[in-house]
């Protein structure tokens, strides 16, 4: 069978497989992992090009990186290998437009923002990844923080799961050392989309042909990732899902009280999308329809909401205790 007939029964056991743990997230993202896997040895063979001339890690990031993907899911993907030389760097990139492309057949949308392994600048030896990191961290632009938002939820699916690990204590060092790199964060996420009215009514999403819904991703959920993610940095945890970072923050009495409350919110918040969202095509996930939720939801939906705003809120405060930085 040649790589597309390969791809198509990939497609099809993926397909059957989501479909028998939708309402499952650590099966459903057990399924992810598995597939894209499946795919990654299937271009491997196929290319041609033997294996691998360098060790390397294969990370996936987003919500895959941060295992809370729902049924449907797009592409987050870049590759660290170690040997800098024209031959590895030639293997890769091929291998990494091949795996994108590969991707996409099987059901996972191009990244819009071209986070992906056949993207140059997230496909580099390891010491151009640090040089990379470093430039972001110095220039503290806000497409740079984004960038250094995005490694942070990064974990290894194949490869040596140590080559992740060294650039994240880089990161991690570099932080420590220059504090003022919180602050950055923390303004970088420091605006939150409005989701309740004054009047205390679920606001709808302004995006256009999605005004009767209600926007769980930008709404909802990314107070929870943006704020853990942030509390993370600070306390150099390297687990990347929200609920196992919000673990780790339980060790620490600081965060104790508000993460008990904001663990159980998030995680009803995970089974919510997956009972509630759309599942028409990728960003149809994003969104849950207002005239499908009874009052009780609805009024779920604004404690959880407003749950986020608070997490949100003690983070940021915390930062501004760091010497060196205010906002």
């Amino acid at each position: 069978m040649d790589a597309l007939g390969v791809y198509e029964e990939i497609k099809r056991w993926k397909t059957e497989q989501l479909e028998r743990h939708r309402f499952n997230l650590i099966g459903l993202n057990r399924i992810h992992d598995e597939v894209m896997i499946r795919v990654f040895q299937t271009v491997v063979s196929s290319l041609g090009l033997g294996n691998p001339p360098s060790s390397f890690c294969w990370l996936i990031t987003g919500s895959g990186g941060r295992l809370e993907q729902g049924v449907i899911s797009d592409q987050d993907h870049g590759m660290v290998f170690m040997d800098a030389n024209g031959e590895s760097e030639a293997y890769f990139l091929t291998l990494g437009k091949t795996l994108s492309d590969a991707l996409n057949e099987v059901g996972y949308p191009y990244c819009k923002g071209k986070i992906m392994s056949s993207n140059p600048v997230w496909c580099m030896p390891l010491r151009k990844w640090k040089e990379q990191l470093h430039d972001w961290m110095e220039e503290g632009s806000w497409e740079g923080i984004r960038y250094l938002q995005i490694f942070l939820d990064s974990r290894c699916l194949l490869g040596e799961e140590k080559l992740c690990r060294e650039l994240k204590d880089y990161l991690f060092q570099y932080s420590s050392r220059h504090p003022e790199l919180l602050g950055r964060f923390a303004e970088n996420v420091r605006h939150i989309k409005k989701a309740v009215s004054p009047l205390g009514q679920l606001l709808p999403s302004e995006a256009h042909g999605r005004t009767q819904s209600f926007d769980l991703k930008y709404s909802a959920f990314l107070p929870y990732v943006n704020a853990v993610r942030l509390a993370s940095l600070k306390e150099r945890i390297y687990e990347t899902s929200t609920l196992g970072r919000m673990d780790r923050l339980l060790a620490i009495n600081a965060y104790k009280g508000i993460v008990e409350d904001a663990k159980t919110d998030f995680q009803r918040l995970l089974e919510f999308r997956l009972t509630h969202a759309g599942d028409s095509d990728y960003m149809d996930s994003h969104y849950v329809k207002l005239s499908s939720l009874s009052p009780e939801e609805k009024k779920e939906i604004k404690r959880i909401v407003k749950g986020g705003y608070k997490l949100h809120d003690f983070v940021v405060r915390s930062i501004k205790k760091v010497d060196g930085y205010g906002i």
